[in-house]
């Protein structure tokens, strides 16, 4: 990565006003590749200098063509937004879900230059859907314009528990097809770029502190519910991966000891109770085609009481599950995401009695919980953002 150098004339001593000034600005850039588009307010806190510092160097960098400045909102007042334009790096973001692959491009200081999305068939073999893969990510390559040579690396997301000693996804995820496979192999073969491998839910959890309105929050938990239902771990500013890697598997806490077979092999998970899946089996059960996700946005907007009486029980249920997960870790935000986000309150509402219900009081009451801003793109953010981590664009 390309470091920013502002003229100065004559030697720099150490410890000399204008060596001080460098390392000031060298510290400035780098906050500003790690954490993207930053109030000047939000710089000095995060970089320990004061704000006539800031806006000193901000000027001097704006003036140089290095950074760009625009009028920003934060926390409900107007601001001053610098962003870093410098950088020529690329990286890919790949989202692979039970039905879709998402592709995104992205740059140094977190500006999304373009992203592709293609569904996919239920049960669709790993080799195939990594080579549609690799044809998307060529698509926005002529698109956009980007050489390959600029490409840094891809991150991927993949709906499941994943092995971190061996990069594999393990029994029990809902994309069995990809069980065991050497997924990295596959993946560098297609995309001829260095690849990073995370759990989707952890790339969501990286997506929200880096992309998305929680780029302060150093407690953090994201929560997708989907086919399958994963959390990431956001701890005291870094990802959370426990021993083997494999934490935020919420959808396998037991709800009901007497409930249904898991495919994970238990009884009674909350993925048995609370997933798209079960919301679309109980949905048809009386009609002559199966719902879809669509439906149920549309009946739960016109207040069809069925759909409405689902969304009650799987967003309490899941409000108890989280309630575990906030008593032990006490995150400052819980964030929701999925393709079930659209409903904001309708499920917001009964995941907060379930977790108000079920948390002692005090966490209960401290603790925000909302939906994703970031839409259906959010692991894919959040892989784009892992490779700028790996690179050395995020501490």
């Amino acid at each position: 990565m390309s470091a920013v150098h502002l003229e100065t004339s004559g030697s720099q001593k150490p410890g000399s006003q204008s060596a001080l000034r460098q390392l000031n600005v060298q510290r400035i850039t780098d906050t500003l590749r790690a954490h993207g588009t930053l109030t000047q307010a939000a710089l000095a806190r995060a970089t320990g200098l004061s704000t006539a510092t800031i806006s000193n160097i901000v000027k001097a960098l704006e003036s140089s063509g290095h950074v760009a400045t625009e009028p920003v909102t934060s926390s409900g007042r107007r601001a001053l937004g610098v962003t870093l334009l410098e950088d020529s790096d690329v990286a890919v973001g790949i989202d692979f879900g039970r039905s879709h692959v998402r592709v995104v491009l992205a740059k140094a200081g977190f500006q999304l230059l373009d992203e592709q999305y293609a569904a996919l068939e239920v049960g669709h073999r790993a080799e195939t859907s990594i080579d549609i893969a690799a044809q998307l990510l060529e698509t926005l390559c002529q698109r956009t314009g980007t050489d390959r040579s600029q490409l840094i690396g891809a991150g991927v997301g993949i709906p499941g528990p994943i092995d971190h000693r061996t990069n594999t996804v393990v029994r029990g995820a809902i994309l069995p097809e990809w069980v065991d496979l050497d997924i990295d192999a596959h993946l560098r073969r297609a995309l001829e770029i260095p690849v990073f491998i995370d759990n989707d839910s952890n790339l969501g959890a990286l997506a929200q502190v880096t992309w998305g309105e929680h780029r302060e929050c150093a407690n953090l938990c994201f929560l997708k519910i989907g086919g399958g239902i994963g959390t990431g771990l956001i701890l005291n500013g870094s990802l959370h991966y426990g021993f083997l890697g494999l934490t935020g598997e919420i959808g396998h806490s037991t709800i009901f000891d007497q409930g249904l077979i898991c495919r994970c092999g238990n009884r009674g998970c909350l993925e048995t109770v609370a997933s798209t899946s079960i919301m679309i089996e109980l949905l048809s059960r009386t009609e002559s085609t199966p719902v879809g996700i669509e439906d149920i946005l549309e009946r739960a907007a016109a207040g069809d009481s069925a759909t409405l009486r689902v969304i009650d029980d799987i967003g309490f249920s899941v409000g108890h599950a989280l309630a575990n997960v906030a008593n032990m870790l006490n995150p400052e935000v819980v964030v929701i995401g999925g393709p079930l986000a659209p409903l904001g309150e309708l499920l917001l509402a009964p995941i907060r009695r379930g977790l108000q219900r079920h948390t002692i009081p005090v966490i209960g009451e401290n603790t925000t919980l909302c939906m994703s801003l970031l839409g259906g793109r959010a692991e894919a953010l959040g892989a784009a953002a892992l490779v700028l981590r790996h690179t050395g664009a995020l501490p």
